[in-house]
């Protein structure tokens, strides 16, 4: 997986969220999209989860697709293998703001989600629901649940997607020391060849990220590119 945005920038009204935007994300490497309140950071995720679109420049995609055979078809050249309005098939995203069904009990929401969005091989929902230690609440509607154990059922619809692209707006939301720690540790566990990017201003959310990227270099005016 690899990303490219090209002199991007976003705007909303006549205000400029971020300009002149010119950066490289590639798969294998975790990145995170720092920067004070306000400079747009969740914006940034959001385009890059194609759920909004630049007002200026150019977002692509590039991805390795399966052959027949199931093998991987490299990229070639600079044409896009995956068009923007299908990158949903190839993400996982978690965010605070983030709505889940709360008529549904943890096991019925999960069973309903890897139907779109397959889980990785070797887990299914009741070892996830295992892991993220909410046994007790497995077949307890969502609607009950605290804010801390809702982020956590947001990272585990997240995380344990088998999806190349995993985005996550302020993941440790909510979470005390011991869902924190659980967080880092999936983190580890479940990153392999994907492409990670987290926007977050907290340390303990991003700091096994292997490069940062200031929003404060791509307010209106600037025009800093590359990774910095």
């Amino acid at each position: 997986m690899k990303i490219t945005l090209t002199n991007a920038g976003k705007r909303f009204n006549r205000e400029w969220i971020f300009r002149h935007l010119s950066y490289e994300f590639y798969g294998g490497q975790s990145y995170a999209i720092v920067g004070p309140n306000g400079s747009g950071k969740s914006t940034l995720l959001q385009l890059l989860a194609g759920a909004t679109s630049p007002s200026e420049g150019k977002l692509e995609y590039f991805h390795a697709q399966q052959s027949e055979n199931k093998g991987l078809i490299p990229m070639v050249g600079d044409q896009p293998a995956l068009l923007s309005e299908n990158i949903y098939k190839t993400l996982s995203f978690s965010a605070p703001y983030q709505e889940l069904i709360e008529e549904m009990t943890l096991t019925e929401f999960l069973d309903f989600h890897q139907v779109f969005k397959p889980f990785f091989a070797h887990y299914d929902t009741a070892g996830i629901v295992g892991v993220m230690g909410l046994q007790d609440a497995a077949h307890k509607q969502i609607r009950y649940f605290s804010s801390g154990m809702k982020q956590r059922v947001k990272l585990a619809q997240a995380i344990f997607s088998n999806t190349a692209l995993l985005l996550l707006d302020e993941p440790c939301t909510n979470l005390d020391s011991e869902g924190v720690t659980l967080y880092q540790q999936l983190i580890a566990d479940l990153s392999g060849s994907r492409l990670v990017i987290v926007s977050s201003n907290d340390l303990q959310e991003y700091s096994f990220c292997q490069t940062r990227m200031d929003m404060r270099n791509y307010k209106q005016g600037l025009t800093l590119t590359g990774n910095q």
